[in-house]
Order: C-alpha cells, then structure tokens, then sequence
C-alpha cells in the first residue's frame, strides 16, 4: 500500500495560475508563493460583494478516536466528488502545525487520493502565516517586558502578567520557564511560559478578523496582564497592535492551493479545535462562498467541539447558516466507543458497533437542535464487514438520516460521489436556521452551563471558586457579551477521556477560566487540557528525511 505521500509525488499538480483561473480569481488578485502555492487579495470580496454567496455545509464528526475517523480526508474526497458531477466546489481547510506533524497526530492535509497539494509544503513552513503569528505574538511578548525594563509607566504586576510567548514546536520544556535571569541588563526576572502557536489568541483573531481594521483592533484589545489596581492592561496601551498587525499583512490574506484532481482550495489559519475554535478564516470561507456554487468546510474535531463552536462563534460572526453538516463517522470508531480495544477493531462485532452508534446519535441530535440537516458520511475501511455496514446503516434509516458509505481514501472523488449526491439533495431541500446554544447577553456562567448540559448532555457544570471569581470578574469588566470558547478533550463528549460512547449521569468541572479579549472568547478549562503539548517516546519527526534531490519522505 503506497503511503500519501508517495500518492502525492505521483500526482500530476497544475500551475497554481490555471487552478485560479478555474475558481474565478483574476490575475492581479493572485501572489504567488511558487509554482503551486498563491495568495489571494481580499479585493476579490469588493469586486464580487453584489454576487449571492454559495452554500455552505459544514464537515464535523463523532468524538475522535486513536484509530481517526478521517474528517479532513472526506471533505477532500467530498469537493471532488461534486466537482466530478458537475458542481464548481471549492474547500476551506486550516493549515497544519508543526506540533502534530512532527509529533504524533499527523498532518492536516488529507490522506490517500483525497489530498491538498503540495502536500510536504502545506505541512511544513506553506506560506510563513504562522512564523507571522509567531512573531506578532512574540513582539507582544518583548515589549511587556521591556516596559517593565525601561520603567513600568503602567505599572504592571509581575505577578499578573497572562501574555505567554509561543513556538509551532511540541516542547514540554518550555511550558513553564523563568525568564530575564543574567542580572539587572536582561531585565525583570519573573514566570513565564510557551504556549503552541495554534493555541495563540492571535492564531485565533487572525481566524476571525474580517479586514485589516478589525485585524488592529482586536490586536488592540488583547489584555496582557493586570496592573496593581487589578485592572487589565491592553496591547493598545502598549502601542504594540499597529507593529503586530503589520507583520500579520500577508498571512491575513487566504492560501490557494488545490486538490489532487486539480479542485481550488483554500487552507488559512490553523486555531486548535479542543482549547480555540478551530476552524479556518472568515476570509477564506467568504471568499470561497463568492467564487463557487457550493463551499465544503471543516471544524476541529467532533461536533461537541467544532461544530459547537463554528455555530455559536464562527457563523454568528461571519453571518452565515450551514445548508447542511455531514458527520464522519466509522464503523472501527463506533466498535471502539463500544468498548472494543484498539487492538481488536478489525474483527467483526456488530453487538460493540451498535452500542458505540450512541455516540454518533448524540452528535446528530445536537446537529439538528441546532437547526441543521445532517449526512452522515460512513468512512469505510476494508475491515468493514457486510453485517456491520447494514446494523448502522439500519440505524440510520431509523433515525430519518441520509447516509452514504464514503471511500474517498482509496478512490479519490470518485469514492465520494453518492455522499455528493446526498449533500446536494440535502442542501437543495434545506430549511436551515441557525439556532445557537446561547443568547449573546446570557450571563456566563448560564452560557457555558447550556453547552454543558444541551450539548454535552451533562447534569450541570462545577465551577471550582477560582473559576467563579474569574468570571463575575469578566462580567464587571463589561466582558458579559463574549464568546464561549470550552476547553475539552476530544476524545468523549464529557471532559473524562474515558468515558466513551454517550456518557450519562455526569457532571462537567471548570477549573480555570482563561480570557481572550481579542478573540471575545471565554475559555473555561476543563480536564487536563494543554497549551503546550509534548512528543510522544517515538515522533514522527523519526521518519521524516530529505535525499539528495530535495525529495522529503517519511511525511505519513
């Protein structure tokens, strides 16, 4: 079995120019970054603002599984399908991090026949849009503490400082450090820390920005610590957001690439899905939804996370409603959530198959509460028995859910068409309407106690006193209005990663609540959740080499 990335050697890629020419991008709105890789000006927004947008479906899943159920492979082999029927489709993906790539998780760049090429550039440095992110966030970083150095007109506490400085790399060495050692010349020695650049408030403003205005503004309104009065202190008191949005000018601008049967795709920004919102821009998706008929996008992870997310932030701000949501599920996913070992995925067993469906039953529950049609799309894997197919495929039927059995993997668009088909019908017949989980001017702790129990299926939430203080804190700041922005594992719908299938008769812990004034998100934390993951005993950075023509292998 060839791996993908020797599939994507062998693809034959076109000039990037000839993709843009096909979605309908003009030549003095393409950058090029190479030969297959370009940037597209925003400008294609004002030119085509009196054109109807397309619709939009969104591409969600079950709760993850250590086996992957495959969500950024099927909404890949999904655009190629509609396109092989005759629809002028076009992707909206985030980009990889460094982290997973090179640690255990993988890449974020399709698998199999349904890639997004070049495949080893996308995974890698792409276009630079996170060493931006990167640098806007550690330029923050320099100038709080030379501030402190050069006097502390703003009286800063260094104590209260919550601007980390961040590195698309995992290293756990760096979660928490001390800083400004050496003597009196290097500055004030105090706490400090590294978060991963996907978990960077930045990362997460860059998703959201809808113009180089607002991009400033929500730089602006980063807080960066509290003064000794306890009250916030702001990136724009810095004069810092001006120089960060500056080094932020190209990488706000979507990436171009293409699919490996030549379809248009944009992959922009890359926010983690289990502590940001983890979706793609707005940008990007805008503008894919005035180039196209229909537009295919997807959010991190399982629908609890993602897809709550896309709905409650992400469509409110970019003032949209999905046509549809397809949920990838999997037979081996649903055996697992059944209470099958990694280990045994590939015997037969319908009993575990049919037990572990409860997972994916809640998620299309919660898919049609909030006022979306579902597909689900069945990622099939050749130990997929006949008796296991049919047991799901009967629950479904039960359930009044279009399915199909999706093979995009191994046979690229091709494998995708009945799920196309479904999509269509779905999306032409669709009284989509957005129903959010929460109203904006809920109190907080109501929010995040609707997400808990309405998504999550919860009793009610704890609030440990350090959470509770910090968020009546937030409301007295004027912060009432933001954004819900949950923090929890992927792996269950509950914040225990063990407790898989559809947990009942639990409750939700917020232990911390972290602030994203840029973003207006609320984080509460949940769990054991990281902003600073580490490698695994054997990385993925092991395999990975270059030979002596340039070629890289080893990339999955």
């Amino acid at each position: 079995m060839k791996t993908d990335i020797e599939i994507a050697h062998e693809a034959k890629l076109l000039p990037i120019t000839e993709i843009a020419a096909k979605a309908g991008i003009l030549e003095d709105e393409l950058e090029l970054y190479g030969k297959y890789k370009a940037k597209v000006s925003l400008s294609i927004l004002n030119r085509l603002a009196d054109k109807e947008d397309a619709p939009l479906v969104l591409v969600t899943a079950m709760n993850p599984t250590p086996a992957g159920e495959g969500k950024t492979t099927t909404s890949i082999g999904l655009v190629q399908a509609l396109n092989r029927i005759g629809k002028k489709a076009i992707v909206t993906l985030r980009e990889p991090s460094l982290g997973p790539v090179f640690g255990v998780k993988g890449g974020a760049a399709g698998g199999g026949y349904s890639q997004v090429l070049p495949m080893e550039d996308i995974n890698l440095h792409f276009t630079g849009d996170f060493h931006a992110v990167s640098s806007a966030h550690n330029l923050l970083s320099a100038m709080i503490d030379n501030h402190i150095h050069q006097g502390n007109e703003l009286g800063l506490d260094l104590r209260q400082i919550t601007w980390r400085r961040t590195i698309d790399m995992n290293d756990r060495a760096l979660r928490d450090i001390v800083v400004a050692l050496g003597g009196k010349p290097n500055g004030f020695p105090r706490q400090d820390g590294f978060d991963i650049t996907p978990a960077s408030e930045i990362m997460a403003i860059l998703a959201l920005s809808l113009n180089y205005v607002d991009l400033k503004e929500r730089l602006g309104n980063i807080i960066v610590g509290y003064n000794m009065k306890r009250e916030p202190v702001y990136a724009r008191q810095l004069k810092a957001n001006g120089a960060m949005a500056a080094l932020l000018r190209d990488a706000i601008k979507p990436n171009l690439v293409q699919t490996i049967e030549n379809t248009p795709a944009f992959i922009h920004t890359g926010p983690f899905g289990n502590i940001a919102h983890g979706t793609n821009s707005i940008l990007a998706t805008r503008i894919a939804r005035k180039l196209a008929d229909i537009v295919i996008t997807e959010a991190g992870f399982g629908a609890d996370l993602g897809a709550e997310k896309f709905i409650n932030i992400v469509s409110r701000l970019g003032n949209w409603t999905p046509k549809a949501a397809v949920i990838v599920a999997s037979i081996r996913a649903m055996k697992f959530h059944g209470g099958v070992s990694k280990k045994n995925l590939d015997a037969e067993n319908v009993e575990a198959a049919l037990k572990g469906f409860e997972n994916l039953e809640k998620h299309i529950e919660n898919v049609r509460k909030w006022g979306i049609p579902p597909v689900v799309a069945l990622n099939r894997f050749p130990t997929d028995t006949e008796a296991e197919i049919k047991a799901i495929g009967d629950k479904l039927d039960s359930l009044g859910v279009p399915w199909a059995l999706s093979e995009v993997w191994a046979k690229g668009g091709e494998g995708g068409i009945e799920l196309a088909r479904k999509v269509l019908e779905t999306v032409e017949n669709s009284n989509a309407e957005l129903k959010p989980t929460y109203a904006i001017d809920d109190p907080l702790e109501e929010k995040i106690t609707k997400i808990a129990v309405e998504v999550y299926g919860a009793e009610g939430v704890d609030f440990s006193p350090k959470a509770k203080r910090t968020l009546k804190k937030l409301e007295d700041l004027g912060y009432r209005d933001a954004f819900i922005c949950m923090a929890k594992t992927q792996y269950s719908i509950s914040d225990d990663p063990k407790k898989l299938g559809r947990p009942r008769n639990f409750r939700i812990n917020v232990r911390e609540v972290r602030f994203s004034a840029g973003a207006r998100f609320v984080i509460p934390v949940t769990g054991d959740i990281m902003t600073m993951p580490g490698l695994p005993k054997v990385p993925a950075a092991v395999n990975v080499d270059i030979d002596e023509n340039g070629v890289i292998t080893g990339l999955f």
